[in-house]
Parts: C-alpha cells; sequence; structure tokens
C-alpha cells in the first residue's frame, strides 16, 4: 500500500516514450499523494487513476466477507478532494462519476502533456476479485 505511485513515476522515468498509469485505491494513494509534487517539478507524465470508495477497501473487503461488516477503522469518508489536490500540486484533475465518462477521460488523460490524476468514484461497496481468504492458499481463492 502506498507503492504505486512513487512505482509509477519510476516506471515513466525509465520508459519515458511510453504512456504509464498508475491504478491505485483512494487509501493507498494517500499515504504518498506529496509525490505528485516530484512529478510537477520534473514534468514526468505519469497518469494516476485513482479507485475512490472512501474505503480503504480490501480491509473493508475482508471486514464485510470474514467479519459480518463489523468495519473498524477503514471509512475514510473524510479525505481530500482529489481533483483539487491534483490542481494544487500542478497536476490536471479529472472526476469520473459514471461509466459513461470513462472512455473521454482516460482519452483525456492519454492526450494531456504532464501528470494526470483521475478519480474514479465507485460504489462504497464494491469488492475486489479474486481474493484469498484468511489462512486460506492460492487454490482457495474467492472469485465470482
Amino acid at each position: 500500500m502506498g507503492f504505486g505511485l512513487p512505482a509509477g513515476i519510476g516506471a515513466q522515468v525509465a520508459c519515458p516514450d511510453e504512456t504509464v498509469f498508475v491504478i491505485s485505491g483512494d487509501g493507498s494513494i494517500q499515504m504518498n499523494s506529496q509525490e505528485l509534487a516530484t512529478a510537477c517539478q520534473y514534468g514526468i507524465p505519469v497518469k494516476v487513476a485513482i479507485l475512490n470508495n472512501r474505503y480503504l477497501g480490501m480491509v473493508r473487503q475482508w471486514q464485510e466477507l470474514f467479519f459480518g461488516k463489523r468495519y473498524s477503522q477503514s471509512d475514510l469518508c473524510y479525505e481530500p478532494d482529489f481533483v483539487k489536490l491534483a490542481e494544487a500540486y500542478g497536476a490536471t484533475g479529472i472526476r469520473v462519476e459514471s461509466a459513461d465518462q470513462v472512455k473521454a477521460a482516460l482519452q483525456q488523460a492519454i492526450d494531456t502533456p504532464g501528470p494526470v490524476v483521475i478519480e474514479f468514484r465507485v460504489a462504497r461497496e464494491e469488492n475486489v476479485f479474486p481474493m484469498v481468504p484468511p489462512g486460506g492458499a492460492l487454490n482457495s481463492m474467492l472469485g465470482r
């Protein structure tokens, strides 16, 4: 958690002729969002897609599936406006609130020089699969 943005910046520097997208959750990106300053300062055109469900998503998913929805310390309802945060650092910020906006937002990010942050607002209790249950092995993965 928190590794995506710095790794994406490094990948973009290593491959300057490629388009690099970082895909991160809202909790993860808050661990190092200040690295947007690095990307802006050095003109590193990394693109950041934030899947924002206003939770520590994987923690919440475990609490839902294995602990009877007893949510504890995973709610991030008080978080920054990621579009304004991107703009505050000098990056371009885009917000996507419905599926019909996805294609245009991705194209805008690709076409925009410099760092771009796209905040994808997703359902609060959207789950990610496959996942391994507590104490489970890879062959006990849960899926849809």
